[in-house]
């Protein structure tokens, strides 16, 4: 794959990029249909690898909360509608994943980065998070998140937008 030009990250204060992706249901999901909601739209490399996992983890451990702020999480990779079932499945996970296969979204939302791991150069998802408010404009963009405690930090800027 030939990596693309570095992409402008999103700021706070811009219109959230729409799309349409497929759930690991391989139901459609446009995100402009989701206004009157505040979405939390992150971003993970790879399902089943150990960091990705724990961010699937506590955000479905805290959707009951999310939810309570009329939220809804929905995590994005390139994997497939498959993987992200199994992935669902295996680890009991309650959050929309959705595929970005082609990975045009990723681009949408500046987390296709180059990535250097022992010296070897490659493109990959870095991992991120948006918070979009219930109008479609992003309130929260941070990039290069750490999994491990990250979906309490981020219910924290929602109940702050509630």
């Amino acid at each position: 794959m030939t990596p693309t030009p570095k992409t402008a990250l999103l700021q706070p204060g811009s219109a959230a990029p729409d799309f349409s992706l497929p759930d690991a249901d391989m139901a459609m999901l446009k995100l402009s249909k989701l206004h009157g909601k505040t979405v939390v739209l992150y971003f993970y490399p790879k399902d089943d690898t150990p960091g990705c996992t724990v961010e699937g983890i506590e955000f479905s451990d805290m959707e009951d909360e999310f939810i309570k702020y009329n939220s809804m999480v929905l995590g994005v990779s390139k994997d497939d509608c498959m993987s992200h079932a199994e992935f669902r499945d295996k680890h009991g996970l309650t959050v929309n994943l959705l595929a970005d296969v082609d990975g045009k979204v990723c681009e949408k939302y500046g987390v296709w980065q180059e990535k250097e791991k022992d010296g070897i150069k490659k493109m990959g998802i870095t991992r991120s998070t948006f918070v979009i408010d219930r109008a479609g404009m992003l309130r929260h963009a941070q990039y290069g998140v750490v999994a491990k405690g990250h979906a309490a930090e981020i219910l924290a800027i929602v109940k702050d937008l509630a």
